[in-house]
């Protein structure tokens, strides 16, 4: 387990096996229901999430805290804007 792990706790969304663009719009979709402040993680096997999640954050205003490769994937902390 990792210090992100311990340290900031938040529910995981499992998007793997998704491709672009669904990773994203789920996100968004999961985000715009949960309380400012509020912490996710985001688990995927879309390779082309390590771009497209740091700029959905970027532009909607979130706060990417954490981006960990895993063994099958990526997983993202993000932290909703407030």
């Amino acid at each position: 387990m990792t210090a992100a792990e311990t340290d900031a706790p938040g529910e995981i969304y499992d998007l793997r096996g998704l491709k672009c663009p669904l990773p994203v719009l789920k996100t968004r979709r999961r985000l715009s229901a949960m309380a400012a402040g509020s912490a996710l993680w985001v688990e995927t096997t879309d390779p082309l999430a390590v771009i497209d999640i740091p700029h959905f954050c970027r532009e909607d205003g979130h706060v990417l805290e954490t981006s960990e490769r895993m063994a099958d994937g990526h997983r993202f902390l993000i932290r909703k804007a407030g």
